[in-house]
């Protein structure tokens, strides 16, 4: 749906399972094996995926200032459950929070959204305002007030929509 550019960092992970689900078409790249691929899990793992992947979306709407798209499973609930360990790098003293299990999607979301918080990132990944899409993006405007995923389709339709309900 965005022609923005990819989250930073671990971000990026986060960015990628919110997106799997297309809201307006109701297609959802999980359902495919190249889909589950690009994310490394198994369809076996779907069901929790697909958990994750809604609460991420009601955290990211909130950092727009939205309400929950649906009732769900608080995300602290769930990054709770994720086994990450703190790395030291033996040259430097350089720490990193990573996953215990490189291959669990949880461990490793939870990596990158503890680590986005420490960097100051995590607030700026955010949903789409938008209901038909809700499309997770990373906005790099300044003040940090973008509203939508995309302004040439999903701002585009919402100032038509106002514009219109002006008229009438």
């Amino acid at each position: 749906m965005s022609e923005r550019s990819p989250a930073p960092g671990g971000l990026a992970l986060v960015e990628a399972l919110v997106n799997t689900l297309d809201l307006e078409s109701g297609a959802d790249a999980l359902d495919t094996a190249d889909g589950r691929a690009r994310l490394g899990i198994t369809e076996a793992e779907l069901p929790p995926a697909r958990v994750l992947r809604e609460s991420l979306r009601a955290a990211l709407l909130a950092h727009a200032g939205y309400p929950p798209h649906r009732e769900v499973t608080p995300l602290g609930e769930l990054l709770a459950e994720a086994r990450l360990y703190v790395a030291v790098d033996p040259a430097d003293g350089s720490a990193r929070l990573l996953p215990a299990d490189e291959d669990g999607l949880l461990a490793r979301t939870a990596a990158a959204v503890a680590t986005a918080a420490i960097e100051g990132t995590w607030t700026r990944l955010k949903a789409c305002e938008a209901d038909t899409c809700h499309w997770a993006y990373y906005d790099r405007s300044p003040a940090g007030r973008g509203r939508w995923c995309s302004m040439q389709v999903c701002g585009s339709r919402q100032k038509m929509r106002r514009y219109r309900a002006k008229d009438r």
